[in-house]
């Protein structure tokens, strides 16, 4: 069985180097913020962001615990202001909507700043870069964001861009997950 996030990190590691700029834009419990300030070293830098300051102080103490490197911005705002912090090209940048595990099952990505935020992170990204977006369709507004974002992303000129989605065809409910790449 394919195991989603693994997949997203193989392809984040044909595009991601030491000394790259990559933004975690959903950073939750902070495992991909980790994954990538590992990844850039410590020449890199990784922002990440989250509205609640849960997910923020969750995070400080997940990458301090994993001895990551000092390369890192936690930012307590919502990803679809990502330019108001980012201004550099990035290589690479990770979307894991819906809400927080162990958190408030309430309080969940939407679609009224996650497609600004989508745009914004197309905007950044850098020559040979990467944006992959996990989707969680098992509930409503989970799903109304993935049928919003694959409508926008097929707009795109395949010779902008190369927009691929990955979903196991026979669970409609399972997660699946949708990559951005730069020519």
């Amino acid at each position: 069985m394919i195991e989603l996030l693994d997949l997203h990190k193989k392809f984040i590691l044909e595009h991601l180097k030491e000394g790259d700029v990559a933004v975690d834009f959903t950073m939750g419990n902070g495992h991909d913020t980790e994954f990538l300030s590992k990844t850039v070293g410590e020449s890199g830098r990784v922002y990440a962001f989250d509205i609640q300051a849960s997910a923020v102080e969750s995070t400080r103490k997940n990458l301090e615990a994993a001895n990551c490197p000092k390369n890192y911005t936690l930012i307590h705002d919502s990803h679809h202001n990502v330019k108001n912090y980012v201004s550099e090209p990035i290589k690479a940048g990770m979307f894991n909507l819906g809400y927080l595990p162990g958190g408030d099952k309430s309080i969940t990505t939407m679609r009224a700043t996650t497609l600004p935020a989508i745009e914004a992170a197309i905007d950044l990204l850098g020559k040979d870069a990467i944006l992959l977006i996990a989707v969680y369709p098992g509930h409503p507004e989970g799903d109304a964001e993935g049928k919003e974002i694959t409508e926008y992303l097929s707009t795109f000129s395949r010779f902008k861009v190369c927009c691929t989605k990955v979903q196991i065809v026979n669970s409609p409910t399972s997660p699946y997950f949708m990559m951005i790449e730069t020519k």
